[in-house]
């Protein structure tokens, strides 16, 4: 069998298409990875191409693995030697720390994450004396980096209000920042490398020679950054490669732009254009509806998706009496289904418009005892005490990472309380250095220029801690990265410091070992290495394989997965779509796009659920189906609503933000589909409660809690004169809190 044997007509055309620019419109499971990888071992195995000579990106890690083991397989890891792929992220990094003198960085910069990012910003804006109330450290960061996608510096940060004023200045100290730390965010990436090969013809040159092809995986997904680098990068010899589908595009809020399809066939008048549309994924069932539903949107290259699989099983349309209704709804089809042999836990998937809408889930799988797994809502990089070890690492390569010194000072606690801290970074201004490098000059005791700005005290407290930072320091060049960490641990006694007698202290402590475990992977490579890894992983890349449990995840986090059986939930108006969309023409193609890519998850199975009403603070919501269900033909659906009776389209609308007429579903029950049949449920009688005090938090509000950071508020309910908030914090999932007791900081 050759290389090419095993592909359909349009991936052969594809992956032996001439040199020059070249355009893959991949529809969903339409095998987009193995043409790209099939193109990489074409171009060395048959046009005689130098693996170092090839460029490929894609946008996460997971992917990148699978690629380099695919063509490793193909074409033999001693001719894949050199192969420059990876993510965006990983790329630009590799590039940057080559090219670091060109750059105001040292080569041992860090990588700051999202919590990092607005701790800097933070910091501006207290520098700036600017209100953080007032301003939201999220959002002056979310505006930032939506500059950054577009390549706007902070000179031409345009400015036509005064919160636009703000931003400008927060921006200018914020990049300050980050080189006083010696530290990039993950736009910068991006943004600093397509600037260095932009405006440096040495630079440009040097790798617009040596990649002689170039390709790319999820264009759609792109921004103006990342567009701008694979043009530059591709200028001497043209031979571009894309993979990519605009109906897949909904990443536009952090700064993916779908229209860079466009742009690439603009700017590349020779492209050729190729479909790929047969579906190796889904029942034709599945993809009828898919194309119903993404054949709305305006202004798109159609695709006629087809599967050979044969039209399998209709769509199963379930309307529950609430939101409690709806979450045992589905549980109670996956024991069924699952209680007959005919899939496994691991084979069903539940898919939600928002992270918010796991909590009832995330109960009623624990009632009935199902396995599952959450991801994107808890990830493990995320959790305090992780963060922590790698915080240590980070201040040990880079000593002028304030924000890891920042974090790590008293944890475990050690005598350096906020005021020793603050004199620290003042001290060390003053001195025209860092916190870091005064810190350990301050190992040397009385020796140090800096002893008598503190109180004997806090020097002695500083001077300790400045004693075991040189001492890693000394080491990190001798020990592994498994070793350092060993020592590390040990010198602090944090895993006596985390062992609080409870399950959550032996959790954290749990914590810290699996990270060490990913530490001793690394002792062949550097420390570097290992934190540029831990900082770009994503919430898919932690993912992990094998487990019999089934999948809890947001429609966004779904992408690039598959499940023989799918759910999706809250298929009401106001949820999917989201109601920020109902006022913005381009926001709902967005969330119709959204949908299109859950539908396409299922290979066996489609199930939408949807609940008359929902609950919140005592009141019981009446919701409207959404209207997305509309555009599924009816033969491709069956259903029968909370009441067991067959219901009819009883509605019509346009696309304004509000329904004038509560609305029933249109899906008859078949007798061909009684094995797929739903248990029905009584409706739930909810009252409206009278709270026993006015309610000081609300549902969707960000809050901070001294010991488990931030949150996101779930629900709330009156407890006498106190307050029961459900909140799901980052670093240890869902807690339920007395307002009372709770010390909660309302952030937004």
């Amino acid at each position: 069998m050759t290389l090419l044997d095993s592909l359909n007509p349009q991936q052969k055309e594809a992956v032996t298409a001439s040199d020059g620019p070249v355009l893959v419109l991949a529809g969903p499971g339409s095998g987009k990875t193995r043409v790209l990888t099939q193109r990489i071992a074409y171009l060395i195995g048959q046009k005689g191409i130098r693996a170092h000579q090839i460029l490929a990106v894609t946008f996460t890690n997971k992917a990148a693995r699978e690629m380099k083991e695919r063509v490793s397989d193909l074409i033999g890891p001693q001719f894949s030697q050199g192969l420059m792929l990876g993510t965006f992220h990983s790329v630009c990094a590799r590039i940057l720390r080559r090219e670091v003198e060109l750059l105001p960085y040292d080569s041992n910069f860090v990588i700051f994450d999202s919590k990092d990012q607005e701790t800097v910003v933070k910091t501006a804006l207290r520098k700036l004396n600017i209100d953080e109330k007032r301003y939201r450290p999220r959002s002056v960061h979310s505006s930032i980096s939506n500059a950054k996608n577009e390549l706007i510096r902070p000179s031409e940060y345009p400015t036509t209000t005064y919160r636009d004023e703000v931003v400008k200045r927060v921006y200018a100290r914020y990049q300050e920042l980050l080189i006083d730390n010696n530290a990039l965010d993950f736009d910068d990436l991006l943004v600093i490398t397509a600037r260095l090969i932009e405006e440096n013809p040495a630079v440009r040159e040097k790798y617009a020679e040596r990649f002689q092809h170039i390709l790319v995986d999820e264009f759609q997904d792109t921004n103006m950054a990342q567009y701008t680098l694979i043009k530059h990068l591709a200028s001497v010899h043209h031979n571009i490669f894309v993979v990519g589908d605009p109906d897949q595009s909904i990443y536009r809020w952090r700064g993916a732009d779908y229209r860079n399809v466009n742009r690439f066939e603009q700017d590349n008048p020779e492209t050729v254009t190729i479909l790929l549309e047969q579906n190796y994924r889904s029942k034709q069932n599945i993809l009828d509806a898919a194309m119903a539903v993404i054949d709305k949107n305006a202004r798109r290259k159609r695709k006629e998706l087809f599967s050979e699989r044969g039209a399998g099983n209709k769509l199963s349309y379930f309307e529950a009496a609430d939101d409690y209704a709806e979450a045992n709804y589905i549980v109670d089809t996956i024991l069924q289904i699952t209680n007959s042999g005919a899939v496994n836990p691991s084979d069903c998937s539940v898919m939600y418009r928002t992270n918010a809408q796991s909590r009832l889930l995330e109960e009623a799988f624990l009632r009935a005892q199902i396995p599952y797994k959450l991801v994107g809502a808890q990830r493990f990089y995320g959790r305090k005490e992780v963060k922590d070890m790698i915080a240590y690492l980070r201040l040990i390569h880079n000593p002028s990472d304030q924000v890891s010194l920042g974090r790590i000072t008293s944890v475990p606690p050690r005598g350096i309380g906020k005021k020793t801290l603050e004199t620290l970074y003042q001290v060390a201004q003053n001195a025209g250095t860092s916190p870091g490098a005064a810190l350990l000059d301050l190992s040397r005791g009385a020796k140090s220029p800096y002893w008598d700005s503190f109180t004997a005290r806090a020097a002695t407290s500083l001077s300790n801690f400045g004693h075991l930072f040189t001492d890693w320091r000394a080491t990190s060049d001798v020990l592994t990265i498994s070793e350092l960490f060993d020592k590390v641990v040990a010198d602090i006694g944090y895993l006596d410091y985390l062992n609080d007698g409870t399950d959550e202290g032996t959790d954290r402590q749990d914590n810290v070992l699996e990270l060490r475990r990913l530490a001793e992977e690394y002792d062949q490579r550097t420390l570097s290495e290992f934190l540029e890894n831990v900082a770009l992983i994503s919430d898919q890349d932690t993912l992990k394989e094998g487990q019999n449990a089934a999948t809890l995840l947001t429609l966004h986090a779904a992408k690039g997965l598959e499940f023989g059986v799918v759910f999706i939930v809250g298929m009401d108006d106001g949820i999917l779509p989201h109601s920020r969309s109902f006022d913005e023409p381009e926001e709902m193609a967005e969330e119709r796009r959204l949908f299109y890519v859950g539908i396409t998850r299922a290979k066996n199975h489609l199930y939408l659920v949807r609940s008359v009403q929902r609950g919140g603070r005592g009141y019981a919501e009446a919701t409207y189906p959404s209207r997305f269900l509309d555009d599924i033909p009816e033969e491709l659906m069956t259903g029968k609503s909370r009441a067991g009776a067959s219901r009819q389209k009883s509605y019509s609308w346009g696309g304004g933000s509000s329904r004038g007429k509560k609305s029933t579903t249109r899906w008859t029950s078949s007798s061909s589909s009684k094995s797929q049949s739903s248990p029905t449920f009584p409706k739930r009688t909810r009252k409206k409660i009278a709270p026993a005090k006015e309610s000081k938090y609300r549902m969707g509000s960000r809050v901070r809690h001294p010991e488990f950071d931030e949150g996101i508020i779930l629900n709330t309910r009156a407890d006498g004169d106190d307050e029961i908030v459900t909140i799901v914090f980052e670093s240890v999932g869902i807690k339920r809190l007395a307002a009372s007791l709770a010390k909660l900081e309302i952030l937004s």
